[in-house]
């Protein structure tokens, strides 16, 4: 690259690129934001160019900034590409998976995560929770766990299981509105957009009043805490509400349009650590069909 511009650098161009903000960019790349911008503007010194316009909206390219995001668009496919295809080069089951999924999984599959570390003591797992869809593509992960109603033509993908979601409240929430009509009478938990893709949204439209909506989750981990409290029904997926002795079913299985997904890029799918955890944790997850379809309840 001119005057010794470094894909590490480019790196830092596209990432602000993307974001339209040092921020965003710091997040995506893990640094502080003070150091993004260091590196912006030494890429810019070194070219002699401006790459970026500082707008009240945020860094917005200019021509020559759009040319060299372009650029480094290409170079980074190459890059992760070249990283994918070595990595399936490995002989042991050794180093890191790094493992995507949403943070109501996590307690099925911390146990898993358990009992695959005894049996490859050599291999680090990596877990990122949160909704946010990380890209396989670009090595943001190695395998993802998500609900998807099919899995992208560049992914490998094993479906595990349905999804069932159930709406629950506590027994003592239940016992304080014994007699009430469940249709008219029942304060809700709602969720908010980060969960709009699957079907809770629909299903509290149609069942909850707007004005007994008290409180809106961003997870149903937190949505669960809440149900628990007694502020009312939660729609929950059966993986999450099954297992706790104080909640219970206030009415039927509701299944999501999505099923759950097990994918790794084709890339990196025969990695000997990449495939020893997917092959693992495929046969566990498997086990728990019943509850992730809400089919096998502990109580009714």
């Amino acid at each position: 690259m001119h005057n010794n511009v470094a894909w590490d650098d480019l790196a830092y161009v596209l990432a602000v690129g993307r974001a339209g903000s040092l921020s965003g960019a710091a997040r995506s790349l893990r640094v502080n934001h003070s150091t993004v911008f260091r590196r912006v503007s030494a890429v810019e010194g070194r070219m002699g160019v401006r790459l970026f316009d500082r707008q009240r909206e945020g860094y917005v390219p200019t021509l020559a900034g759009e040319e060299v995001i372009a650029i480094a668009s290409r170079v980074e496919e190459q890059v992760t590409g070249l990283e994918r295809r070595v990595s399936g080069k490995d002989l042991r089951p050794r180093g890191v998976v790094r493992v995507t999924t949403f943070d109501g999984l996590i307690e099925s599959l911390a146990p898993i995560c358990a009992r695959f570390r005894r049996v490859y003591p050599e291999i680090c797992i990596e877990l990122v929770t949160g909704h946010q869809v990380l890209d396989l593509s670009r090595r943001d992960a190695d395998v993802a766990i998500r609900a998807s109603a099919s899995p992208p033509e560049n992914l490998y993908g094993r479906r595990i299981s349905g999804i069932g979601f159930c709406p629950y409240a506590s027994k003592e929430y239940l016992v304080s509105r014994e007699g009430a009509d469940p249709q008219a009478d029942h304060d809700w938990i709602g969720i908010d957009d980060s969960l709009a893709v699957l079907v809770g949204h629909a299903y509290i439209r149609a069942h909850a009043r707007p004005e007994r909506i008290g409180l809106k989750a961003s997870s149903f981990l937190s949505a669960r805490a809440a149900a628990m409290a007694g502020m009312g029904v939660a729609l929950l997926p059966c993986y999450v509400g099954d297992p706790i002795e104080e909640l219970e079913r206030v009415g039927e299985v509701v299944p999501d349009p999505s099923d759950l997904w097990l994918l790794v890029h084709n890339d990196v799918r025969n990695t000997t650590r990449v495939r020893a955890f997917t092959d693992f944790i495929w046969e566990e997850l498997r086990k728990l069909r019943p509850l992730i379809e809400g089919a096998a309840p502990r109580q009714t």
